[in-house]
């Protein structure tokens, strides 16, 4: 059984260790499933950009997969023409369609779905009468869903032994209330599905450039299955899954990788581009931090998860306004006159 400390112990090496080891599970990867029998999930970001070199430098006739969903930011589509071997797959709907029959994807997927499904039972809750009623101690509540118990804060990420036992989402209740409806499907109508499709018709098993460190639930899943899920019902490897942000940034300054304009350059912290700084003429054990000068994450432009924790001045849709002002426009324009309507 993997624990913390044995994930805090592989993030704290160094890097060029840490690139011998990822290139271990790279290999045990390819041993299981053969070169024909494996891609690597591509989204033209700089996390997958270092996992497309690192798998290349092994294997380089590995398929790359991109999935266009029309939320990248040109840059990035741009970028990923530049390389060989891509094959590109497209969603079934768009992102409006997504948002009219799923809901808006905003706060986070925990959030959305625990609003999504307490306002749907509290819409329809006729067709709840006769099913089986759930675990609960107060019967006033034995037909409830457990988003909205989630919600209510009756089940919290504490809770053991009822089998419904998630995040607790009572913070916010009141978007029970809101005009607009709420949901986590956006991310599997656009990305997940078409990668199952391509899954199921080429029988290859995905390379992604996940991480622990970027939230709760991917560090969870490497303390259950290390960063090649063999043992998983869904089987994916996440060869860098002990990489931190900074080892990403790193290594593609260090060796002189190409990512996505988008980005800009990057730059130690406290450094201006093109400015030297004392670590050009000196060697130090103190690890240096790096940034980039542009964007930090270039995930779907219009999705809003996360946005409230932005600082003023520093949000997504704030500087997209400054810098894509087509995109910034379309998704600000009110619904019924075409648009996403994500403004109110």
């Amino acid at each position: 059984m993997r624990t913390i400390d044995d994930l805090r112990n592989l993030q704290a090496l160094p890097l060029s260790l840490k690139k011998r080891l990822t290139q271990d599970r790279i290999r045990a990867w390819v041993r299981e499933f053969g070169e024909d029998g494996v891609y690597i999930s591509f989204s033209g970001g700089k996390d997958s950009t270092v996992l497309l070199y690192l798998v290349r430098e092994l294997y380089p006739e590995i398929p790359a997969v991109f999935c266009d969903t029309g939320l990248e930011y040109p840059e990035i589509r741009d970028f990923v023409k530049t390389f060989q071997n891509v094959t590109w797959l497209k969603p079934k709907m768009n992102f409006r369609a997504v948002i009219e029959k799923h809901g808006y994807p905003f706060i986070s997927k925990e959030v959305s779905f625990a609003v999504h499904g307490a306002r749907y039972f509290l819409e329809n809750k006729q067709k709840y009468k006769n099913k089986k009623p759930l675990p609960v101690q107060n019967e006033d509540d034995e037909y409830k869903p457990y988003a909205l118990l989630r919600l209510e804060g009756k089940i919290g990420k504490n809770d053991s032994g009822d089998g419904y036992s998630m995040f607790n989402c009572s913070k916010w209740y009141f978007l029970l209330g809101s005009p607009y409806w709420y949901g986590s499907k956006c991310c599997d109508v656009m990305k997940k599905e078409p990668f199952k499709e391509y899954e199921k018709e080429t029988g290859r098993k995905p390379f992604t450039a996940m991480m622990a460190s970027e939230s709760r639930l991917r560090k969870k899943n490497w303390l259950l299955h290390g960063c090649n899920m063999f043992d998983a019902k869904k089987q994916i490897s996440n060869p860098m899954s002990f990489w931190t942000e900074n080892d990403v940034l790193q290594y593609i300054k260090e060796n002189g990788i190409v990512i996505a304009s988008v980005y800009g350059e990057i730059v130690e912290e406290g450094e201006l581009p093109g400015q030297m700084t004392i670590n050009d003429f000196i060697e130090s054990d103190i690890e240096q931090k790096y940034k980039t000068t542009k964007m930090k994450r270039t995930g779907c432009m219009f999705c809003g998860y996360g946005c409230h924790l932005e600082k003023p001045g520093e949000g997504r849709f704030e500087l997209m306004k400054e810098t894509h002002p087509k995109q910034y426009e379309y998704i600000m324009k009110p619904w019924s006159r075409g648009g996403s309507g994500i403004k109110k």
